[in-house]
């Protein structure tokens, strides 16, 4: 009884309390921006709702892992950007906007795409021994714990600003917190399949992550996007929502196993994105400090003048 009423009830109010959160930070122009800057919104969004679950698949393949663990990757892959894209964006000094309207859009769009993924993905990998699934009480569960609570969170910001940008970063931390508790539950639960799939799980976790990252820069390259554009990319792509992956596999499949990938990725998808937002922190203090003493060597010639 107690499980159930975790699975069913807790869990899904925890991540819908943390989706309100992160309405909190969004505004009507966080949406609007996809006006003003297409090109990077349209090829993020390609990025990680269609070219992401596609690597991920091919990295399925290539490891030739057993259908829990590719199950759970391919859910992972389905799912949107984090609010800790975000975070780690800010810190990085990448594209802030970018990176929250990316999160924003992806969240929307992600509750009607991972669905069919889903589907596909125990077609493909468990076939007949594939856990019950339903299309339709999955979407209709995604909009109940993310869809509704972000759409909350922007009223309550559009009303109350003064209020939203007060207990902001007591609901960044509530995030924080609740992916730690919800990765660590995971591992110690299903500690038995980590145990026997622990390098498997890291390895392709690890190289998810990094070919994620890849992908990004990739992208931005291709399509002539600026150098803080593909770094924002990447982190989004990079950085996914481990814990919308953990609740769907506990709560909507009642599969916790296939939620170990979730939680090695958890710990491991800071790796390649938590890098190079230091590396562009780097570069952008260089490129200051390079403009300043420019700056000060046309003052002083201008003095000798």
């Amino acid at each position: 009884m107690q499980a159930s009423i975790f699975t069913e009830i807790l869990l899904p109010l925890a991540l819908a309390f943390v989706m309100f959160g992160m309405g909190l930070t969004l505004t009507v122009a966080d949406f609007t921006r996809l006006l003003k800057a297409p090109k990077a919104i349209a090829v993020g969004l390609v990025g990680q709702t269609v070219l992401l679950p596609l690597l991920a698949f091919g990295l399925c393949m290539a490891f030739s892992l057993h259908p829990a663990m590719a199950i759970g990757i391919m859910i992972l892959s389905a799912c949107p950007g984090g609010t800790m894209s975000n975070l780690i964006s800010h810190i990085g000094r990448a594209n802030l906007a970018l990176s929250v309207s990316l999160t924003a859009l992806s969240t929307f769009i992600c509750v009607f795409s991972t669905p069919f993924i889903i589907h596909y993905s125990m077609d493909y990998f468990a076939g007949e021994n594939a856990p019950s699934f339903s299309i339709v009480t999955t979407v209709v569960g995604l909009v109940c714990v993310s869809i509704v609570p972000v759409i909350i969170g922007m009223a309550i910001r559009h009303f109350k600003p003064a209020f939203s940008i007060k207990v902001e970063g007591f609901f960044r931390t509530f995030s924080l917190w609740f992916m730690i508790a919800m990765i660590i539950g995971i591992l110690i639960s299903e500690r038995a399949n980590l145990m026997a799939s622990l390098e498997e799980a890291l390895l392709v976790c690890l190289a998810l992550n990094i070919s994620a990252v890849i992908l990004g820069l990739i992208l931005a390259f291709a399509f002539k996007l600026s150098n803080i554009d593909g770094i924002t990319l990447a982190i989004e792509v990079g950085v996914q929502n481990a814990a919308l992956a953990m609740l769907i596999c506990i709560t909507f499949l009642n599969s916790p196993e296939f939620a170990v990938a979730a939680g090695v990725y958890g710990l491991t998808m800071y790796a390649g994105p938590g890098l190079l937002a230091v590396w562009s922190k780097r570069l952008k203090n260089a490129t200051k400090s390079a403009d300043d003493d420019e700056g000060k060597d046309k003052t002083l010639a201008t003095q000798k003048a």
